[in-house]
């Protein structure tokens, strides 16, 4: 991910899920963010039962601007547990991290949960030993189908956002409604156009797919069959004929929105902020949209799970979880943050923190698997490397 002054963006340039699979159901009732529990085999590893002494030591993997001094130092004072970090670009890179066996907790994204949780790597949680996790932990990040499985919580939120579609008022004067000027082959802003580089935008495919060829039978953007995957790629390489460039590098993203050389296309709202350009607008058109949520996940042969536990609580309470929202750019997890004070308030409102009406709109990023997991048990849906293997041959 990313803070204030070094950009680094969670890309999903994973390997295959091989995984064994048995049923699936869902509580979505039709919200994108799509809530709900994957039932899949796992490995059975028991969660923490108690919280014993610390262990003095705490080693993250984690994004720029998750693990930062300003809540480091207090909590290393308050338990002894000295914080190791390890910045990481990827979610791929994350996932060999943890396998190393050299760290205690990851912030992981969507992009990364289902291969850890499947893999072994990361253990069941006990929320009752994480109070700060409580009711102010807002309802849309709870018991999401990308960190919860067979009712077992694997992961403690920490914030959200949306993939919007920003745009240059100089340019494209009439505020756009849908993503059909990023995606359509006659958009009047051809060659200025931008995309996400990264396996995952395979999904912002399909959710245009899911508004605009229904026959296609979409209901999740992340449970894709062959069929409904070619439709996809077949609009990304319909969208590479009019696209301008590909960003997944946030800094250049902005430098080529301010020097105009796109004018339309894929951003985050931190990104639309931090370019300081008044040019510049966003959206989250009718169609809805992708986004990312990331959570602290424990190694499942952790050597110091006191020393996490108690991160992962301190981290949840308000003010650090604000602190952490504040300094990457997103939605916090925790609401009780919203009522601090007018700065709070004001990074809530502008990062639409507990408007679940809004991000019932967001498919936040969710490996893809073999299993389908809309539903489906007739068909065998298409995983991460099939999508990997179909991202290539976009960009040719």
């Amino acid at each position: 991910m990313m803070n204030k002054k070094m950009l680094a963006v969670p890309l999903a340039m994973a390997a295959a899920l091989g995984l064994a699979l048995v049923g699936c159901s869902s509580s979505t009732g039709g919200d994108a963010g799509g809530s709900g529990e994957l039932k899949i085999d796992v490995p059975d590893i028991a969660a923490v039962s108690e919280i014993g002494d610390f262990e003095k030591e705490l080693n993250i993997v984690s994004w720029s601007g998750f693990v930062e001094p300003e809540w480091v130092k207090p909590f290393e004072e308050e338990t002894g547990c000295k914080v190791n970090r390890k910045i990481a670009g990827t979610s791929d890179e994350m996932v060999q991290l943890m396998r190393t066996g050299n760290y205690d907790l990851v912030s992981a994204s969507g992009d990364a949960s289902l291969r850890l949780i499947v893999g072994g790597d990361v253990q069941p949680l006990n929320l009752d030993l994480i109070p700060n996790f409580g009711d102010d932990i807002v309802e849309g990040m709870q018991g999401q189908v990308y960190d919860t499985l067979n009712g077992k919580s694997y992961g403690v939120p920490i914030g959200r956002g949306a993939n919007i579609l920003q745009y240059n008022t100089d340019v494209v004067k009439e505020a756009p409604t849908s993503w059909d000027v990023a995606w359509e082959s006659d958009s009047p802003y051809a060659g200025k156009i931008i995309g996400y580089d990264a396996p995952i935008y395979i999904a912002d495919a399909a959710v245009y797919l899911m508004a605009h060829n229904p026959d296609l039978g979409i209901t999740n953007p992340y449970a894709l069959d062959e069929t409904q995957l070619a439709a996809a790629v077949d609009l990304l390489k319909q969208q590479n004929e009019v696209i301008g460039e590909y960003w997944s590098d946030p800094t250049a993203q902005i430098t080529s929105f301010n020097g105009g050389d796109v004018v339309v296309g894929t951003s985050w709202e931190v990104l639309k902020r931090l370019s300081e350009n008044p040019k510049l607008e966003g959206v989250l058109p009718e169609e809805g949209s992708t986004g990312w949520s990331d959570a602290w996940m424990l190694a499942a042969e952790s050597e110091h799970p006191n020393c996490a536990y108690e991160w992962m609580n301190v981290t949840s309470a308000p003010e650090v979880n604000g602190q952490i929202a504040m300094n990457f750019g997103m939605a916090p997890a925790n609401a009780a943050f919203c009522e601090l004070n007018d700065e709070a308030r004001k990074h809530c409102e502008d990062f639409n923190a507990t408007d679940e009406e809004y991000f019932s709109n967001v498919w936040f990023w969710t490996t893809p698997i073999e299993q389908c997991i809309d539903g489906r048990t007739d068909v065998t849906c298409t995983n991460f490397q099939q999508w990997t293997d179909a991202w290539m041959t976009v960009k040719g």
